[in-house]
């Protein structure tokens, strides 16, 4: 794909994309469609700082686990409130209105110690789900031009959590008498997500690429050493993603917490993009990693009421001059959509234009 040089005209406002946190963000009259934009940071050959207005996320609802969880994205309508009740496995989620969000309530894990997993786990059924109604139900949802971005919850770690609780889960990772019952898990956790995928491949096969969740860390520190990672997580998602990627697809992790050590990790993993969330240094990790990894890099902060417009000009050009880079590129981090004031966004635009045009 051959793509022109920047053009002042590319400026001209033809939409916004609304956000929960500051103001809405301008979609300009770009050269490429959203979805080829989008396509092309993946390919590791950007147009354009991708900001999020050129995708769309798709969890459909007739996986049940987007129900438990509250996290129905797809042309249903679904709301919130309507959610929350047995997941894939037969867990059961709580919604929580106030956090807008659903969990495992507390206090009584399904079990205790791994090794309880084969006899007492029942595997879903996913011939039982209503494919053909979903597809139905989204074709115009999946129709338009942009990235359709799959987002699968609970990963592997994330998925011993709701069988065991955090405590019992994290344990387990380490336990010598539980880990081979986690890695035989984590096995067969990977065969179902491959026919899962499969049947969204088959089912929805407008997607471009998937976001999956497997949180590894908190505020301050990960979960675990690398070296457990490595062990006990790194050959289970690398299934899935070789999968994924002889599909065609993109993978993107999406995993909280203050996790630097896990990068290579990863890397290794055969992820194609992490955006951390901003207890992490974005910029250390872009610099030691952003040639394996599209980092999703956060701008220096700045008080959107008190700055003025040409220093947020000045803070875009900045940004743009050191991590839009052809020959290293990054994504912009969504954890910062505050930033994204008129007079940022539009001398990003520009300046990452310029600046991949040399590639």
């Amino acid at each position: 794909m051959k793509i022109p040089e920047y053009d002042s005209k590319e400026l001209k406002i033809v939409g916004e994309f609304p956000r929960p946190v500051g103001k809405a963000t301008p979609i300009y009259n770009y050269p490429v469609s959203p979805k080829q934009g989008q396509l092309a940071a993946f390919a590791r050959k950007p147009v354009w700082q991708l900001t999020g207005v050129e995708q769309v996320l798709f969890s459909p609802k007739c996986n049940p686990d987007n129900i438990a969880r509250a996290f129905v994205y797809d042309g249903t309508n679904t709301p919130k409130t309507s959610c929350g009740g047995l997941d894939m496995f037969g867990i059961e989620w709580e919604y929580v209105p106030q956090v807008g969000g659903s969990m495992v309530r507390p206090g009584k894990p399904f079990i205790e110690d791994a090794n309880e997993i084969e006899s007492k786990v029942k595997w879903p059924d996913i011939e039982a789900w209503d494919w053909e109604g979903c597809a139905k139900a989204n074709s115009e949802y999946l129709s338009r031009d942009v990235y359709i971005n799959c987002w699968f919850l609970n990963g592997w770690y994330e998925r011993l959590i709701s069988f065991m609780e955090f405590e019992n889960a994290a344990v387990a990772m380490i336990d010598e008498e539980q880990k081979d019952a986690v890695k035989n898990f984590f096995d067969k956790l990977s065969d179902l997500y491959i026919r899962i995928f499969d049947k969204y491949l088959t089912y929805f096969p407008q997607i471009d690429g998937f976001c999956i969740h497997d949180d590894w860390g908190s505020q301050k520190e990960t979960f675990f050493s690398p070296e457990v990672i490595e062990e006990m997580v790194v050959p289970y998602m690398r299934r899935v993603t070789d999968y994924l990627h002889s599909k065609g697809k993109c993978c993107e992790l999406h995993s909280c917490g203050q996790i630097l050590k896990q990068v290579p990790n990863i890397i290794a993993a055969g992820w194609d993009a992490w955006a951390p969330q901003a207890m992490n240094d974005t910029h250390k990790i872009y610099e030691l990693y952003g040639d394996k990894l599209l980092v999703g890099v956060l701008p220096e902060p700045f008080d959107t009421e008190k700055t003025t417009e040409e220093e947020q000009r000045e803070a875009a050009r900045k940004y743009a001059d050191k991590f839009c880079n052809p020959k290293k590129p990054s994504l912009y981090n969504l954890y910062g959509s505050m930033y994204l004031t008129p007079a940022f966004s539009e001398e990003l635009y520009k300046r990452s234009r310029i600046n991949y045009g040399k590639q």
